[in-house]
């Protein structure tokens, strides 16, 4: 992953692809609440009112960063 993506503790996400087996879709944003290697991260989802409705361990190529902390905002995704 380029330094300009890398997914740190406390960053905002989203997800690239569905992930049916966890009840997840794509575009669903969530927080890293822990990281575990350079590739794996402790995923929380929250709904609107604060209730906590996934916490995963997710890898980086399932991951965009949202937050860029100063960094170019930058994805491998090319939109038409």
């Amino acid at each position: 992953m380029p330094a300009s993506t890398q997914i740190h503790l406390l960053d905002t996400v989203a997800l690239i692809r569905d992930l049916p087996e966890l009840g997840l879709v794509a575009g669903e944003v969530g927080a890293v609440v822990e990281v575990l290697s350079d590739d794996a991260f402790e995923v929380e989802f929250v709904d609107e009112s604060g209730y906590t409705y996934g916490l995963h361990t997710l890898r980086a190529n399932q991951l965009v960063a949202l937050q860029t902390q100063g960094r170019p905002f930058r994805t491998a995704l090319k939109v038409a």
